[in-house]
């Protein structure tokens, strides 16, 4: 599920608003984790999708995933990337 590179290799090191990106996607694709997303984060659809480019967004998508260690280990496999670089992007965002 990762983006291709040029040469038609997959990329080994997203940037962290692409794997940011990633895991919305992943997280949105489930009715009851989507919602859960929206209410402990606030954010309402229409928030959600004007701030998609927004670092601060982003880097909320990944913390909500990081506070709940199960979803976390399941999107790191289902985007193929580890916890650990999407714990590393959200800090990343965060800044």
């Amino acid at each position: 599920m990762r983006p291709d590179t040029g040469n038609g290799k997959q990329d080994s090191n997203p940037d962290a608003a692409t794997l940011a990106l990633m895991a919305l996607g992943w997280t949105l694709s489930d009715v009851g984790r989507a919602e859960r997303l929206l209410s402990l984060t606030g954010l309402d659809a229409d928030a959600l999708r004007a701030g998609i480019d927004n670092p601060a967004i982003l880097g909320a998508v990944l913390a909500f995933l990081a506070d709940h260690e199960p979803d976390l280990i399941a999107c790191a496999d289902a985007i193929d990337t580890t916890p650990a670089a999407l714990i590393a992007a959200q800090e990343r965002l965060s800044r």
